[in-house]
């Protein structure tokens, strides 16, 4: 993704804001919105903020997986399925 196309001052979303998102409906790549030559938001199509939230969320749980194993909070494999049944 060339990051540097797709950088964009507000103006420029005041002016084409139904030609923006009719391009991030259709797939392009997230928009670097800049106020004061800053960047300050960016705006992205509702599919790819969604998947961006999941993998996000995936990769939190498989952080706080290392931490368990690295703390010690794991037990084996053997056995499971009695400890699930309370045996």
């Amino acid at each position: 993704m060339n990051l540097e196309a797709r950088i964009k001052p507000i103006s420029y979303l005041k002016a084409h804001s139904a030609e923006v998102i009719r391009e991030l409906r259709e797939g392009a790549a997230p928009l670097v919105i800049t106020q004061n030559g800053e960047a300050t938001a960016v705006l992205q199509d509702v599919g790819s903020y969604e998947a961006t939230q999941e993998a996000l969320a995936l990769l939190k749980l498989l952080a706080l997986g290392q931490d368990d194993i690295a703390a010690g909070r794991v037990m084996p494999l053997e056995g499971l399925a009695d400890r699930i049944r309370g045996a």
